[in-house]
Formats: C-alpha cells, structure tokens, sequence
C-alpha cells in the first residue's frame, strides 16, 4: 500500500472533513493483466456513489489505426521506436473531486482514521480525464503538441544524427507509452522525471497491448515492424477450455477439428437452437469480446466470422456459442500469426488507373488540404484499398456486407467487415455504398496523415471487382440509371474528380477485401490470408 498512500491526506484526531467533501468507500479489487495474464491487486475508490463532478470526465486513448501508421512511418524513416509503461498511473495527478474516506486495514496504523482524498484514486469519475490532462502538462512541457487527428497522438520536430529532419512521436494509451524518436531513451528520461516509469518496462518494446512486437529484417536489408497476438491468443484458448470443463458440465467443448473458422455452409442468421440461460449469454459476449480484440490485434482471418456472431450478442443462441467454440478451435490450431508494416514502396501499376478531365462535370473540385497541417518531412507514403461486398448475404434480412482493407505502402493499417445498415437491392447498389463507405475512410486517413507530418503521394488507390461501379467512377461520360445510389454516385466521382483517388479493377479471387465479405474456406481463404498476415499457415 505504500505506493497509494499519496492518494491520502489524513486528517488527525478529532478533526472533520470539510461540509462539502461527500464521502465514499474504497475496497480492493483483483484481476488479471490482459497482454500477459500476470495477476494484479488495486485499491479502488466507490466513485459510482459519488455525484457526477462539472469537469469534464471522457478521457481518450490513442487508436489502434494510429499506432499501426507509428509503427511503419517508424520503420520507413529507420527511427527507433521504445516502449513504457507510467507507475502508478492515476494516483500522479490531482483529484479533481472533492470526497474523504476511512481508512481500512490495510493502512496499518492509521485504521479507521478519516483521509481526504488528494489524488486521481482509480474508481472514480473524473480520474481517466485528471490523468490524461496531467500528462498532456508533461507533453506541452517537453515541446510536444497534440495531433488535431487524433489528440493521444503527440508530435515534435526533431533533427537526427544524419541531420534529417523529422517528427517525433508519442502515443498515449493511458498510461502506456510509445515513443518514436531516434534518441528514445534521452526522451524516456525526460518523461521519468515529470511521472515516474516502471524502469523494468523501459526500453524497446516487447509486449504492447496484449500483442509482441518485434522487428523484421528482409532479404533487401529492409526492416519493419511485426505484431503478434500469439500469446493473447494461446491464452485466451486455455481460458475458453478451463472454463468449459469447470462451469458448464460437459455441454459445450472445442471441436477437435479446427482447420476453418466456421464450420461448412453455418449461417447465423437462420440459427434456431435454443436460447442461452442469462449466465452463459454473458459468457458468450465475453468470448465476442476477447475476439474483437484479437481482430483489433491483427487476426483479421476471423474478422467477418466474429462481426457475423457479434450481431447476436443480445440474444444468443445454444448455435452461436458452438460457432464461436469453432472459431476458437481454429485459433488454437492456427494461434501464430503476425501483420508486418513492410514500409517498402508497393508496385502500383499506374496503367491500370485512367485519369481523365472532369471539369465539366465537377468543375472547380479539388481535393482539401487542412491549413493547419504540418509541413511535410520524412519519406512520403501511399495509400490503397481493396473493397469488396457481399450482396443480401445475410439470409433473414438480405443486407449485403461491406469489406474493404487498407495499405499504407504494403503495410496493412485499417480493415473492417460490416453488415450494411439498409437493403439494396442489386449488387451494383451494394458495391456503391461499400466503394462511398471505403472513400470515407480512406479521406480520413489521407487526413491523420497529413496532420502527422506524413508526406502523402499522388492519390489513393481503389480496387474493386465490380465493372459497372469501376466504370462509372473512372469515366465522367457514365451515367446513373439507379437514382437511389446517386448519393454514393456523385459522392466517389466527386473523389476521383478532385485526384484524392483513382479507381480500377481487379479479379475477384485477386481482391483481398473478399476475405471480409463472406465465409470462404479451402485455398480460395488460404490464398488471400496468405498475402495478408505471416505464419498462419505453415510453409509448404
């Protein structure tokens, strides 16, 4: 308790807590470190009882897009890259509510003794956002400023030993820090002695968030970054099957064939088995959850399969928990994997891309550039999409599902796999809303980029299988005979007329987005993970 005991100004004998302090309990909880399981205790603060202070209490964290771009912009300028983790996070910052407690037994002598509260105690309402405002002080006294993309994402410029200029770079995710610079450790220093560090977590990164990150050194001498849940993911299984032997007597069990995630022609959607009991339908959201979090990690091989089963985490089915077992059971014969940012400049193939004169139809159209961004420095990027949908997949209700997968140079930074939220009735309808969806994504990360300093080459890239949208997004005299999807329509060829994209075909069993489209399996799924993630499946 000793490390907590700052939280704490006791009062003496006698003395009463002021008439506007409310007063609250604080009680020790115990939970189990996700990235490594290593068991943990914590005093906590009953801030549920507390009323909800003025200030405010939202606190944020880095994304996981933005620590994959780190990552590779890392990796492309050859900076280093050290990890850390804050001591003690919360109880650095000052208390921003006014409440006193007694102190329990674990305080030795000063049981039963009245304390107010003085510092960000966990457990409290406002403490996220203290924390997160106290190491914002740290950042804007070091030089750093907040990235208007993404305010976790803090950057500098920096010259290195071979006098290139450059932004250094810090990402917060509460109290574990990534810092991009090719001095980590003098920077590390300057942050230890604002908040103290744990010195064993201090260094170059091993585990962050529950993934190992590691370097990767090619043939050519490039090197990138890696990231690998593979531990997460063993965990995770042996969890799944501990708790199936020891609380569900049998009824449920992993298969023991797990060489696909689904098993063959299952549809969720059409599942009638009955209804799980409340108990075992927290469970099963509990298990959509750890595989959400193993798609966010890299495993993006079962990300349509965990989007299908999330839709029924309301209500689920005796089905949909034997589908997530299957889905479990392939990742335990399939637990290794790895997602490398190769920061090599990808192949385009401008040939296959037409651009043409749009001015009669969007005259004036121009991509827009913030005027707030910093000037460019390092290496320039460029970005490319694969989209994909599945028209009327789901069976019940015939929305299609959307899929598209984004490269910055040939490192895979954004995917998603989403049931779409209307029916559209044709595929080309389908395929429009998926390649408007895509656009959007692709104008926000253009957008992080820049605010990041990054430079951006020429325009996106998008590949899609369907001719009809390639066409009439590629050439201006192409006209819409389906009004519905006009938004869409102009929406696309307004991006391609402005040079923020260009758009061209590919074969679909070529086009990577089709993996998070529909349920595929045998070497159509091999082939298209294969070019996406390492060590999933073995050598040949």
């Amino acid at each position: 308790m000793k490390n907590v005991r700052v939280a704490f100004d006791v009062l003496a004998d006698g003395v009463a807590p002021p008439a506007d302090h409310q007063y609250i309990r604080c009680h020790m909880i115990f939970d189990a470190k996700m990235e490594d399981f290593r068991r943990k205790a914590r005093l906590v603060a009953g801030g549920h009882v507390t009323k909800a202070p003025a200030t405010l209490t939202y606190a944020s964290v880095v994304s996981r897009e933005t620590q994959r771009i780190a990552l590779l912009i890392a990796a492309l300028n050859d900076i280093d890259i050290w990890a850390a983790d804050v001591l003690n996070a919360y109880i650095t910052a000052p208390c921003r509510e006014k409440i006193w407690t007694t102190l329990g037994k674990e305080f030795g002598d000063d049981c039963g003794r009245k304390a107010i509260v003085v510092r960000a105690l966990y457990g409290l309402k406002s403490s996220g956002a203290a924390f997160r405002a106290h190491l914002a002080g740290c950042m804007h006294e070091m030089g750093y400023v907040s990235c208007p993309a993404d305010p976790d994402l803090w950057l500098k410029e920096q010259t290195d030993r071979k006098g290139r200029k450059y932004y250094s770079y810090i990402l917060c995710y509460v109290d574990d820090l990534l810092v991009v610079h090719h001095n980590p450790k003098r920077i590390m220093d300057r942050i230890n002695s604002f908040l103290p560090l744990k010195t064993d977590s201090v260094g170059p990164p091993e585990m962050y968030l529950g993934a190992k990150l590691k370097r990767k050194t090619f043939e050519d001498g490039t090197t990138a970054w890696g990231l690998s849940p593979t531990k997460y993911v063993q965990q995770a299984v042996k969890n799944v099957e501990t708790f199936l032997k020891n609380n569900l007597e049998g009824r449920f069990s992993l298969p023991k064939r797990g060489n696909k995630p689904f098993p063959c022609d299952y549809a969720p959607e059409e599942d009638v088995t009955p209804l799980l009991e409340p108990g075992v339908a927290t469970y099963y959201m509990q298990l959509i959850g750890v595989l959400r979090w193993m798609c966010e990690l890299g495993r993006i091989d079962i990300c349509t399969e965990v989007s299908m089963l999330s839709s029924f985490a309301a209500m689920p089915r005796e089905g949909h928990l034997e589908a997530t077992l299957h889905v479990f059971s392939y990742l335990k014969s399939r637990s290794n994997s790895r997602l490398i940012f190769d920061p090599k400049e990808p192949n385009v193939g401008e040939s296959d891309f037409v651009e043409c004169d749009w001015s009669d139809f969007y005259p004036g159209t121009e991509e827009a550039l913030p005027p707030n961004a910093p000037k460019p420095l390092g290496k320039g990027v460029t970005l490319r999409m694969f989209v994909d949908s599945d028209h009327a997949g789901d069976k019940v209700s015939r929305r299609s599902r959307t899929g598209f997968v984004i490269f910055l140079n040939y490192g895979m930074i954004d995917w998603l796999s989403k049931k779409q939220s209307t029916v559209e009735t044709s595929v080309f309808g389908a395929e429009f809303c998926t390649m408007k969806h895509g656009i959007e994504n692709l104008r926000g990360i253009r957008y992080k980029l820049r605010m990041m300093g990054v430079p951006v080459k020429g325009p996106s890239y998008v590949y899609g299988d369907n001719m009809s949208v390639v066409t009439n997004v590629s050439k201006p005299e192409s006209t819409l005979r389906k009004k519905s999807n006009s938004i869409c329509y102009h929406a696309v060829r307004e991006a391609v007329a402005m040079g923020e994209a260009l758009v061209a075909h590919i074969l679909t069993k070529k086009n990577l987005a089709d993996l998070f489209t529909k349920v595929l399996y045998g070497q159509t799924r091999r082939f298209l993970v294969d070019r996406m993630l390492w060590d999933v499946f073995p050598s040949d």
